[in-house]
């Protein structure tokens, strides 16, 4: 599989974090897996390309131009796709993915989770998305959204977009067990 993963670009992220990274990227180099992430080198994106690359591993980067003149791309990505914006990027990344894992982040990484997770509720992206909930990281967001499945602003069977998981590995089978979203269900949500 090509597993996209969403996460932190701050090199000052803390060390569970890290750990919980590198421990997913090892796995999915053990099972053969590519990972498909934002192409930076720092951070838990660097971590995980690192772990990945030194497991023997693939990892394909998409980084927009901008971002390359400023020399923040990861050198030792097994192939580096430069965009010409964001938007682009987010676009190729979902294209090259056979599913999502979102790590702990800043607004870049929780932007990219619920656009792809609003993307899965309009059955434009209908492959799996995992909430890697490490040490409770995501637990504010993730009542947020209950409330609104709660409050009758998000419809219950939206709950099904996403999955939840707290260990790598969790996060590794969610991501190649977890069922394609029917596209039918799109139309239940305008009702």
């Amino acid at each position: 599989m090509n597993i996209l993963t969403y996460s932190a670009s701050s090199g000052k992220v803390p060390q569970q974090y890290v750990d919980a990274a590198t421990t997913l990227a090892r796995l999915m180099a053990q099972e053969g897996h590519t990972l498909i992430n934002g192409g930076g080198r720092t951070g838990l994106m660097g971590a995980l390309t690192d772990a990945i690359i030194e497991s023997g591993g693939k990892a394909i980067g998409v980084i927009p131009q901008f971002m390359v003149n400023n020399n923040w791309q990861h050198n030792g990505m097994t192939q580096l796709i430069v965009t010409e914006n964001m938007h682009e990027r987010k676009e190729q990344m979902s294209r090259l993915s056979d599913a999502v894992i979102a790590l702990p982040g800043g607004v870049g990484t929780m932007e990219e989770m619920l656009e792809i997770i609003t993307w899965k509720q309009l059955g434009l992206y209908l492959k799996p998305i995992v909430v890697f909930n490490i040490d409770g990281y995501y637990d504010a967001l993730l009542s947020q959204l209950r409330r609104a499945i709660d409050e009758n602003i998000m419809r219950p069977l939206h709950n099904d977009l996403w999955r939840v998981a707290s260990t790598p590995a969790e996060a590794l089978e969610l991501a190649k067990t977890t069922p394609l979203w029917d596209p039918s269900f799109t139309k239940l949500a305008a009702i």
